[in-house]
């Protein structure tokens, strides 16, 4: 039985292997624009709080692609599902830089503050967990 299904799991696994890879690019390059810094050069630079801050939004968005896995009936639907739990997570970064006016999350991110890149992993993990039941 193991031996029958075995080309078709492998299958399934690595088309689910090429979605998630795709979002996760497609969610570099979105969360990327969002920021007023270069990522690339500031995590190359050894900007710790920066390369937390963008390995949680990839964090989250893995959360969210596992979810909406569980629950998709198609890859068409896994895939538009992972995009709108993109968009949501792009939503909750503009929502919390503008309700926090005392300070702008890009620049803090960019001067390496830690405790400001640790409030957005919390934040962004906790909304992709509560995001990924609803799109269930």
């Amino acid at each position: 039985m193991f031996l029958q299904n075995f080309g078709s799991n492998l299958l399934n696994v690595m088309i689910g292997l090429g979605i998630i890879l795709g979002v996760l690019i497609i969610g570099y390059f979105v969360f990327s624009s969002l920021t007023r810094f270069d990522d690339r050069k500031e995590i190359t630079g050894g900007n710790t709080a920066a390369g937390l801050y963008m390995g949680s939004k990839l964090l989250g968005l893995c959360i969210i692609v596992a979810m909406v896995s569980y629950s998709s009936h198609s890859w068409l639907q896994m895939i538009i599902w992972s995009l709108i739990g993109m968009a949501i997570l792009c939503l909750v970064y503009l929502i919390f830089d503008w309700i926090t006016p005392q300070f702008k999350v890009c620049e803090e991110i960019a001067k390496g503050n830690m405790a400001v890149a640790q409030l957005l992993r919390s934040i962004i993990i906790g909304v992709s967990i509560v995001v990924g039941t609803f799109l269930m």
